[in-house]
């Protein structure tokens, strides 16, 4: 075998290697760099159906671990209780509302989050019945606190609930240990939706300094250090925002009663 057939048996063989080398090391090939790109915004943030005259909430209730526990103010119940029975009683005002307001359709979602997020009640036409068996049917708090996670998977709902007002009301005693930062999603929520998603967030039984990010994204902050505390943050944020907006709006249905 001649020297210079050797040479190129032996060339070849070490370009073999090294080609081996750097794929097992995950090395990009020279003249090819891989470029790092962000995350794309979620292409979910549009309506998906015709939207009109009506306010949508998704509720996002915390069921974390530390849910189970009770509230530094001495609480009787769980916090996880406390707050199942105050979102009822509060929701509740919804059909005297839709009684006043026939033209105006309330659609009520809820999720719970932990370490995952689970949709328990799909956003539709609110019905107590409906609601009650939903929370009542909660599991145990457990795991840890996805917020961030829970605010994406409500807005791309909220699209497809086909009212004009759509509002994420958030309702946790603890800051986001799992997922994706909410302030990074609150912020995202604001921009691709141009603001027609409203964020309203209870600190329930924890500094509201965790959550600066929601006045942010123009949003709405309260804190509530007990039971009593809870019902009446949720009321102003329910019947004070999101009722009340509609009718400051003048979404109502025309007077058909001829005024004397």
């Amino acid at each position: 075998m001649s020297r210079r057939r050797i040479f190129a048996i032996v060339f070849a063989l070490v370009a073999i290697f090294a080609s081996r080398f750097v794929r097992d090391r995950g090395d990009d090939p020279p003249g090819d760099t891989a470029t790092a790109t962000a995350p794309a915004d979620n292409p979910g943030y549009k309506a998906t159906v015709q939207e009109g005259l009506g306010a949508s909430v998704a509720i996002l209730l915390d069921n974390s671990g530390s849910m189970k526990d009770k509230t530094e103010s001495g609480s009787r119940q769980a916090k996880a209780t406390i707050a199942r029975d105050v979102l009822e009683q509060v929701l509740s005002q919804t059909e005297a509302f839709v009684v006043r307001q026939p033209g105006f359709p309330v659609n009520v979602g809820l999720y719970t989050f932990n370490s995952d997020v689970e949709k328990v009640l799909p956003i539709g036409p609110y019905d107590r019945a409906t609601l009650k068996r939903a929370l009542e049917s909660l599991p145990a708090p457990k795991g840890g606190t996805a917020i961030g996670e829970a605010m994406d998977v409500a807005a791309v709902d909220l699209y497809s609930a086909g009212t004009i007002r759509k509002y994420i009301l958030v309702v946790t005693d603890g800051e986001n240990t799992s997922g994706a930062d909410p302030a990074e999603v609150a912020a995202k929520i604001e921009r691709m939706s141009e603001g027609a998603v409203r964020l309203l967030l209870v600190a329930f039984d924890v500094d509201r300094k965790r959550f600066d990010f929601v006045s942010a994204v123009n949003g709405v902050l309260v804190a509530a250090r007990d039971g009593i505390a809870l019902r009446a943050s949720l009321d102003t944020l329910y019947r004070g925002k999101i009722l009340a907006e509609a009718i400051d709006a003048g979404e109502t249905q025309p007077d058909t009663i001829p005024r004397k």
